[in-house]
């Protein structure tokens, strides 16, 4: 973590915090976050894949961490981070990338591939597979309707249920809530907030200082933009014509991660119809893994990962 340097860089008028380690002179490895995550939810992977030789970029997106916040948030878009991503690749001198994506970063991994296939030697995602985008892809009627994400496309909403705690104590939940294995929902009642209890522990290997980082780089931020990306932009289409990776792909699910509740997601990638999407498409399911499999299970995520990596360079 030490060895772990950090920077600022001029991309589309914000400056946005970079992390970054390792020399490696082949393509880099870019590591893309999600929610409630930041730069720092790659610690394990970005020390790792610097061991194996490689370059390991690990950016706060726009609006995120100790990256700059757009002048108007509520107007961020998925495409700006996919052009967030281009811009910085080009200031930092990666011709060819190594994309890994978590949760909705695993969107924007996939996003970049459809869009800039030339610039992407592999991918690998954690959390979340390819998925369709659109109103006609959000299976909307396969969803209870206090899920999470519901509740936080309500402009106002998830601001006014946030409110009522301090940055580390809803970042304690969010984290909490998301190693579950059934969706999160409210009832009618509920607040998302109320799901979990105050005294609830950390999971085993979430420490204290952890949580501790956490909060203080969303007491920076604050969750604007994170609500804008991922939730209330989630309709967005990719703006593509095939919708086809190219790329050979990566994916790494815990058998116990909500997310497969997500609109028959199981079946979606154990019947393989995902490969209609990412032919050459590896699947790795971790026994007892929950959405956070990267810090649950650093060892053997860092393997699964290193060793793929190699294989396509």
């Amino acid at each position: 973590m030490d060895k772990i340097q950090h920077s600022f860089v001029d991309i589309r008028w914000l400056k946005l915090h970079i992390a970054e380690i390792g020399k490696g002179t082949g393509p880099a490895v870019v590591f893309l976050h999600g929610f409630p995550e930041i730069w720092y939810s790659w610690r394990h992977q970005m020390t790792a894949v610097a061991d194996a030789g490689f370059r390991a970029i690990a950016p706060d997106f726009r609006g995120y961490g100790l990256s700059e916040k757009p002048s108007e948030p509520e107007k961020t878009t998925f495409k700006d981070l996919l052009d967030d991503l281009l811009v910085m690749l080009d200031t930092l001198d990666v011709p060819k990338v190594l994309l890994v994506g978590k949760d909705f970063g695993a969107r924007v991994v996939y996003h970049f591939a459809l869009v800039h296939p030339e610039r992407v030697v592999a991918v690998v995602t954690l959390g979340v597979p390819f998925m369709l985008t659109g109103p006609a892809a959000f299976p909307r009627h396969l969803l209870p309707d206090g899920f999470y994400m519901l509740r936080w496309q309500e402009p106002g909403r998830a601001e006014k249920d946030f409110g009522r705690f301090d940055v580390k104590t809803v970042v304690k939940k969010i984290y909490i809530m998301f190693t579950w294995s059934e969706l999160p929902s409210a009832k009618e009642d509920q607040e998302i907030m109320d799901l979990v209890d105050q005294s609830t522990p950390l999971p085993t290997w979430f420490t204290e200082e952890d949580l501790q980082t956490y909060a203080e780089l969303y007491e920076k931020s604050g969750f604007q933009t994170a609500l804008q990306v991922p939730y209330r932009a989630w309709l967005e289409e990719y703006g593509v014509d095939e919708l086809k990776v190219k790329a050979p792909a990566l994916l790494i699910m815990g058998e116990s991660d909500y997310a497969l509740k997500f609109g028959g997601f199981d079946d979606y990638i154990k019947s393989g119809m995902v490969k209609n999407y990412v032919p050459d498409l590896e699947v790795t399911f971790m026994p007892q893994g929950t959405h956070f499999v990267q810090e649950q299970y650093p060892d053997e995520v860092n393997k699964l990962l290193i060793t793929f990596l190699k294989k396509h360079v």
